[in-house]
């Protein structure tokens, strides 16, 4: 962007107060295993509140409180007093700390050591505990991926990825560079790919005019041929032929079956789908990619940071932003309590440093 004003400071705290309250309206009904589309959709119904525009309703009957997640009971509306602790949080907040102490030329093994120093290894899951399990018997990246980890295409690279866009506004490659560099620790494949995707995503998200847009741009960082760049664009074709949201869903579904709910590829296809349809809406872009299950919170998170984005935090409706009481929860150690707007002031800082940086390497 040629200007960092306060316009972009604006839009930098869209894309926090945005992850956040989708990774919290995601959060209740995070097992794509077990909360499939058609059942969220239910869920709803029964609590007379579709279309969805708010945070979820508190379940119509016992059976349904049941089947959510436990900590469903701070996520509903009516309940929620500052964010629940998320790992999609997490590492959002890892990431900010990891550019503020070792800036822009950060190493994959420098991310390795905060995550020794500041993260509880309890609050890491599949290519993220593999990872911090191999850095604590001595490998070192790539390693740490690929030895031992079944997860290395899974979604935690990319829900690590939103910093880096919001510090590289308008600038995809550079922000897809630098995910690439963190995402290397944990994952390979697709699951690097998808972290490079949504770091574009979100850079171009300050400068593209639609969603839409923002979405052909982040195609632009990945090789066109693997697997998450295909889905995505199946889904950029199925949104152009003028095909539902939901039999888009229906349709990559099927097509991408066997891979599991909390792969790269499908939830990219989720995510991709809430953000055409919802066409820049902020509540209608959260509220769809949500609704289309798999890996709800993660997926709402991102979606939420790109709307964030593109509107600004002043566009955000009050509903989503009132109940975060400014407040977050974390497991990095020393940002527990944290104020959203205080990050995204950090945020803000680092982004002017980079282009500054950019700047003055520029020939003259």
């Amino acid at each position: 962007m040629s200007s960092l004003g306060s316009e972009f400071a604006d839009r930098v705290l869209g894309g926090w107060l945005g992850r956040i309250a989708g990774n919290m309206l995601g959060k209740p009904v995070e097992r794509g295993d077990l909360w499939t589309r058609e059942r969220i959709d239910g869920y709803l119904r029964r609590a007379a509140a579709l279309p969805l525009t708010d945070y979820l309703p508190e379940p119509a009957g016992e059976s349904d409180a049941l089947a959510l997640r436990p900590e469903w009971r701070q996520c509903v509306r009516g309940r929620i007093h500052g964010s629940c602790r998320d790992d999609d949080v997490d590492y959002t907040i890892l990431g900010l700390h990891l550019l503020e102490t070792h800036g822009f030329g950060f190493s994959t093994e420098q991310v390795g050591e905060l995550w020794l120093q500041r993260l509880p290894y309890l609050q890491t899951f599949t290519a993220e505990r593999a990872a911090y399990r191999n850095l604590t018997i001595g490998l070192k990246p790539p390693l740490t991926a690929t030895h031992d980890n079944p997860y290395q295409e899974w979604i935690g690279a990319l829900i690590r990825a939103d910093v880096f866009g919001w510090t590289c506004p308008g600038a995809p490659h550079r922000a897809a560079a630098l995910a690439r560099r963190d995402a290397v620790l944990s994952h390979s494949g697709n699951g690097v790919y998808g972290a490079m995707w949504a770091a574009a995503l979100i850079s171009a998200a300050f400068t593209a005019p639609t969603a839409r847009q923002a979405v052909d741009t982040a195609l632009t960082v990945v090789p066109a041929s693997c697997r998450l760049a295909r889905t995505v664009r199946r889904v950029v074709c199925l949104y152009e032929a003028r095909l539902s949201w939901e039999d888009t869903l229906t349709t990559v579904a099927a097509e991408t079956a066997g891979l599991g709910w909390i792969h790269t590829v499908p939830n990219a296809a989720v995510l991709t789908a809430g953000l055409l349809h919802g066409d820049g809406d902020f509540t209608r872009t959260i509220a769809l990619t949500v609704r289309g299950g798999l890996d709800t919170d993660s997926n709402g998170a991102t979606a939420g940071s790109v709307a964030g984005v593109l509107t600004g935090a002043a566009a955000i409706p009050d509903r989503w932003r009132a109940p975060l009481e400014d407040t977050v929860r974390s497991a990095v150690f020393g940002f527990d309590g944290a104020r959203v707007s205080d990050l995204a002031e950090r945020t803000v800082r680092l982004a002017r440093t980079n282009a500054a940086c950019e700047l003055a390497t520029l020939p003259e």
